[in-house]
């Protein structure tokens, strides 16, 4: 289940707010200004669903977000617990960085975790099957994948160059508990 959990970015130890409430969720991250809905992954995917199959079976939520918002670039990115390069992928998107344009995903299978540091806090959001997040440009954020990857989103962006992370070099994500572990 979604569950927001927020720390003080001094102190990983310290939870401030700690919840599965969707309505709790939405508010607090509302009030940074990233948006959280719960939308209905209503589709199953096959074993073998690539880009195009998800694409085409998510296209009716896919144009309303980018009707909506904007955006031009839609991508697919699945990963499931065999995937060759699952622990390079879960290092470079643990490596805290930001984006110029919105990180728009909307969770159509399995889970990962968004970290999201703003104001002197770190908010841990455990996104699963029916959620959408939009975090605004340049919010400092990395994801977690877990050890044992297993997930599906579709990303939306408004650059046609896609997912483009400007690295701040700083080493958070080091210090905060790690999905799935």
């Amino acid at each position: 289940m979604t569950q927001l959990t927020v720390y003080p970015d001094t102190d990983p130890s310290m939870k401030l707010v700690d919840t599965r409430d969707g309505v709790e969720i939405a508010n607090v991250l509302g009030g940074i200004g990233v948006t959280f809905e719960r939308w209905e992954a209503s589709v199953p995917l096959g074993a073998d669903a690539d880009q195009d199959a998800v694409l085409a079976a998510y296209d009716a939520e896919v144009k309303k977000l980018m009707a909506e918002g904007g955006y031009q670039t839609v991508d697919v990115v699945r990963v499931k617990p065999d995937n060759p390069d699952r622990v390079a992928m879960r290092q470079k998107f643990l490596a805290e960085h930001t984006h110029d344009e919105d990180e728009v995903r909307f969770f159509v299978e399995g889970a990962g975790a968004f970290y999201l540091r703003q104001s002197g806090k770190v908010y841990r959001v455990v996104c699963e099957r029916n959620d959408l997040l939009s975090v605004p440009a340049n919010i400092t954020h990395w994801f977690d994948t877990g050890p044992h990857p297993e997930f599906c989103a579709i990303r939306i962006f408004t650059s046609p160059d896609g997912w483009v992370g400007h690295f701040t070099g700083d080493d958070i994500a080091t210090r905060f508990p790690k999905f799935g572990e």
